[in-house]
């Protein structure tokens, strides 16, 4: 006997079935078939590509897959419960089968193997999903290849474009009409260019030195250098290499592997180059006898440069040679990069032995973590870091530096009694307060661990020699205070026994003593004589002495002026924990010169804004701390650089410590008491507004209310807590207060000035920020009214000018996106406002593109069939207010003259789109009862009969094929859809209103042409369908035609009694 399944329902086919027996279904290996009943081992059903045609067919062949069922009995439909892209994949590939085989038929062959291989990697990437053993991340990635494939394709084979979210496909039932326009219109859209990347890292290798007679090992060191601005812009990246050109550690790539990190998009120009310079350690001579001396120098050997536009435009793997030159004196080592960029050819030639330098370098795009991600191997295999000189163009919050940097640059030494100038050699060590040597801080570049002392190179007979050699002391802090480095310089000898001599020392602290770090820039220090056997071990005996013949140092300096000796370096500190800034310490110690308080606030404009978001926590707490101490006498200074502060984060440089800010507010800041200050000072300069001739600090003061308000709402947050909520109605009474002299101030218009106009705008802009606060301690409903009433005293005379009235749209958009609107019982207190500005816009015909995104926003929350009596009512206000008006604006855009540029054309059709899903959701939405409120509304016939023939004109405007892009079928059944239904209650008002004596032959006449440009239509034409879109289509929407057949017979009737 045969019963209907209840679970069975779905089922692919994994066996052919001949179906020879009395009703067998014959069916194909992979066929999916829809199950109705069973009986003993058999089933009766149908295959979904032919769903016509029933029969039975034995259990065993199929393989059953979980379903949902929709309205169950005669038409049910059975929905797959898997994820929902595999289903469309499944059925896409069905389609693109068929049509597969079509192109082969009809000779495009290079379409059929494109298609071919793309059919393939969907079905690969399908396994994947299927197995289901991907990340998370992996998941997604997957999936955005899949519908990147599907789109391709259906795109290419002319079929319908597929509205998604989150790559999975979307009922058009499911969303609001406004929100499906969006999807397609961003699908349609997507074809634009990808994004730039915004940083750049460069990934170099080292391979091998080329060069015919070493024989000495090498030190090479690789940095980027401006040479517009004559500097090096990296730090650098050094690797030690062994007699044959190799690099020393072959086993470990970090030592020979680098990433130049954190390159700008403006640093990617032709002037930046990529220098190496080449140092080889051995003799003083090259070509000197191999046993005349044991000890080792560092000598200039060569360098070599390459501009880093030469590697944007090749996109090759191959290694680069790059030819190493040398200069032909020695003494200009420290510039040969530079000579050679400028290719002043009479001052270097190529090196003797025609060496070449085999490195591989390739520019990366993207954030570091997604290079992490795409180039995993680089890193699991090992690279080392090398930075940009300082903090790179965004600082990020948490990051620890203290790096001193000290370029070695120059030395001026006397002969000492010889007939030849000297070979000097420098060596550097760090020494700390107890007098010991610091070990391991002096780094050389990346790529080499930090070393305890450091030598120089040695430049043969010179007295003057310059050096340029740019090293990092990565010191921790709580090492800093009190250490100092010290130089030692001994002259080499060429003699037999090849000893160094040190013939003298310079030292410098690298702190001050009131806390402040050695400033960046040049030092000239004072070179101390000093003799072979001279024990510089014990500091104290030399740290008394002066060491700077700078200005700083007020104690003997005359006796020191004779020596011409000196010894110049360069120091740069970039440090998240020390800072140079004399005003910022001080604003820091606030507390041991109260005395000094004003100043120091008014100087905090001038420090530069690195050194504050460096001690953002710190400068906050100070502020929060005086105004705790003396509010009467400080309360608006502090107000004045809480301002600066904030505004001092909207800059890009500064962007990511808003985070900070905000971590801040919620976890540190403890001014249970501010807010009374804090809202003291904001409606004093809010009342100051009308009044004030300036008004660029008001605006500044506007900018940042959003943080302002944070801080008020969080300070009586704590003040709550610790209170037990006392004074809770004072509060309400300073924040109603506060939003009365902003009413007040909004209400005025600008009379000749633009200067008020300008500060209502940065109001505007900035004001929808602060509901959020305010939710956290007012009811829903407070706020709203609160916000309505703010927003309702905006004067709403058009003349003011155009820029105030964007600013005020744009103020409502962003009251629509906020959380406030999504809140119903808010929503229905701020519909009337938002619509009021709304249709006073639409009325003048300005801002269309704005109107029509804040309406698809109002549409898009409005749920479809949603019953509520909430959304029943908001349904009311708005076909009240904007029916109308939405009509003659549709009409008012379609009539107008098409605009040539097509740039523009795009606009228009944008904005007539967005306006034509606003009106289907609203109709979409409108019940019986408010077709009947609608209708009733006209007060006579006249105003009755404009309305029709308004809508049936829009209608007529709505089915034309160019008002969706050609692809758009979901778009055009739901279009379809919504007329239909309109339609039907509009023709009982024909009937009441317009029959017999009162027949008006106009509206019947278009009443009729609609209808029949109705069934015309290409998109209904079901049976030019595939078999399955039919089946879709019938399944959601029925066959319209036959329905709008019929009411046409019918009206028909009523007109021939």
């Amino acid at each position: 006997m045969w019963i209907p399944t209840e679970h069975e329902k779905y089922g692919v086919v994994i066996a052919s079935f001949r179906g020879t027996v009395p009703y067998g279904l014959s069916l194909e290996i992979g066929d999916t078939v829809q199950i109705l009943e069973k009986c003993d081992g058999w089933y009766r059903g149908f295959a979904l590509k032919n769903p016509n045609i029933k029969g039975i067919f034995p259990s065993s062949y199929v393989h059953l897959k979980n379903a949902c069922v929709k309205n169950k009995g005669q038409f049910e439909m059975v929905i797959p419960t898997e994820d929902s892209v595999i289903t469309e994949m499944t059925s896409t590939l069905r389609d693109w089968g068929t049509m597969w085989k079509q192109l082969y038929v009809r000779n495009e062959g290079d379409l059929f193997h494109r298609l071919w291989h793309i059919m393939n990697e969907i079905l690969d990437l399908r396994r994947q999903v299927l197995v289901g053993h991907l990340t998370h991340d992996r998941m997604k990635d997957v999936k955005r290849h899949i519908t990147a494939r599907l789109d391709w394709g259906n795109e290419q084979l002319g079929l319908d474009l597929v509205p998604r979210k989150e790559y999975a496909m979307v009922d058009p039932e499911d969303i609001s009409i406004t929100e499906l326009y969006r999807l397609m219109e961003h699908r349609h859209r997507k074809k634009d260019t990808p994004v730039q990347a915004s940083s750049h890292h460069l990934f170099v290798q080292m391979k091998s030195l080329m060069c015919s007679n070493l024989g000495e090992e090498l030190e090479v060191i690789f940095s980027l250098f401006d040479s517009k601005e004559n500097r090096p812009i990296s730090e650098r990246f050094f690797l030690r290499l062994n007699r044959n050109g190799l690099p020393k550690a072959p086993d470990k790539p970090e030592r020979h592997c680098s990433l130049f990190v954190d390159l700008g998009s403006s640093e990617l120009r032709k002037d930046i180059y990529i220098t190496v310079h080449i140092i080889r350690i051995g003799r003083m001579g090259a070509g000197e006898k191999k046993n005349a001396c044991s000890v080792q120098y560092r000598r200039p050997f060569g360098c070599a440069v390459l501009s880093i536009a030469d590697l944007l435009t090749g996109e090759t793997k191959d290694d680069l040679i790059l030819k190493v030159y040398m200069c032909n004196t020695e003494s200009e080592w420290y510039q040969i990069h530079e000579n050679i960029i400028k290719k002043l050819n009479a001052r270097y030639n190529l090196t003797g032995s025609n060496a070449g330098l085999a490195v591989s370098l390739q520019l990366l795009h993207g954030d570091i973590e997604q290079i992490r991600r795409e180039y995993s191997s680089v890193f699991s295999h090992g690279v080392s870091i090398t930075r940009k000189l300082g903090f790179s163009n965004i600082i990020m919050p948490g990051e620890m530096r203290n790096d001193l940097y000290i370029t070695i640059e120059r030395g001026e030494f006397e002969k000492g009694g010889k007939s030849v100038a000297r070979n000097v050699e420098v060596t550097m060590f760090i020494v700390d307060s107890s007098g010991q040597a610091l070990k391991d801080f002096i780094s050389f570049g990346s790529g080499e661990p930090p070393a305890s002392e450091y030598h120089s190179f040695v430049l043969y007979h010179n007295n003057s020699p310059r050096w340029s050699e740019l090293l990092k002391l990565p010191i921790p802090v709580d090492k800093f205070r009190g250490a100092h480095i010290r130089f030692e310089f001994r002259h080499c000898s060429t003699k037999e026994k090849g000893e160094k001599k040190l013939f003298g020392f310079s030292f410098v602290p690298l702190m001050q003593e009131d806390g402040r770090t050695l400033p960046d820039g040049t030092h000239e220090l004072i070179v101390h004589k000093c003799e072979e056997n001279t024990n510089l071990q014990d500091t104290t005996r030399y740290l008394k002495l002066p060491f700077s013949k700078g200005i700083f140092l007020g104690n003997n300096n005359q006796a020191m002026k004779a020596t011409k000796e000196s010894f110049c370096i360069t120091s740069f500190l970039c440090s998240t924990k020390l800072t140079q800034n004399g005003d910022m310490l001080d604003l820091l110690k606030w507390r041991t010169h109260p005395d000094k308080i004003t100043g120091c606030l008014s100087k905090l404009k001038e420090i530069d804004g690195s050194e504050i978001v460096k001690f953002l926590q710190d400068t906050l707490d100070t502020l929060f701390g005086i105004l705790d101490e003396n509010s009467q006498k400080y309360g608006s200074k502090v107000f004045d650089s809480l301002v600066h502060i904030i505004n001092l984060l909207q800059d890009s440089k500064f962007h990511h410590f808003k985070p900070v800010m905000d971590t801040y507010i919620e976890s540190h800041f403890a001014g249970a008491l501010a807010y009374r200050d804090l809202i003291k000072v904001l409606k004093w300069y809010v009342d100051r507004i009308t009044e004030a001739e300036r008004q660029e600090h008001i605006q500044e003061v506007l900018k940042a209310q959003e943080y302002i308000f944070k801080y008020i709402v969080q300070s009586r947050r704590l003040f709550s807590l610790a209170t037990g909520g006392q004074n809770e109605e004072e509060f309400r009474c300073c924040i109603q207060e506060l939003l009365m002299s902003v009413r007040f101030f909004l209400s005025q218009e600008s009379k000749g000035s633009g200067a008020l106009s300008q500060s209502q705008a940065v109001f505007l802009s900035s004001f929808p920020a602060v509901y959020s606060e305010l939710l956290k301690l007012f009811d829903v409903r407070e706020v709203a009214n609160l916000v309505q009433d703010t927003l309702g005293s905006l004067p709403t005379i058009l003349h003011v000018d155009d820029s105030l009235q964007a600013i005020k749209l744009q103020c409502i958009g962003k009251t629509v996106e906020s959380q406030l609107y999504t809140n119903p019982d808010s929503r229905y207190i701020l519909l009337p406002v938002v619509l009021h500005h709304l249709h006073i816009h639409l009325q003048e015909q300005k801002d269309l593109i704005m109107c029509a995104r804040i309406l698809s926003n109002v549409f898009c929350l409005i749920k479809k069939n949603s019953s509520e009596k909430s959304v029943l009512e908001e349904i009311d206000v708005i076909v009240t207010s904007l029916l109308d008006i939405l009509l003659r604006t549709i009409l008012e855009i379609t009539s107008r003259p098409q605009p040539s540029s097509s740039a523009m054309r795009f606009q228009f059709q944008d904005v007539t789109g967005e306006f034509v899903a606003c009106l289907l959701s609203l109709l979409r939405q409108m019940t019986d009862r408010h077709y009947q409120q609608l209708l009733d509304s006209f007060n006579t016939k006249e105003e009755l009969r404009d309305f029709l023939l308004q809508i049936f004109t829009v209608f007529r405007i709505l089915i034309r094929p160019e008002m969706f892009p050609k692809d758009w079928t979901v778009m055009r059944l739901v279009a379809n859809n919504v007329i239909i239904t309109t339609v039907l209650y509009l023709s009982d008002a024909l009937r009441k209103n317009f029959l017999n004596e009162n027949f008006d032959y106009k509206i019947w006449d278009s009443y009729f042409y609609l209808a029949v440009i109705f069934i015309n239509q290409l998109c209904l034409q079901l049976e030019m369908f595939t078999p399955s879109k039919k089946k879709k289509v019938l399944e959601k929407y029925g066959d319209m035609r036959v329905t709008m057949g019929c009411e046409i017979f019918s009206m028909w009737q009523n007109l021939g009694k």
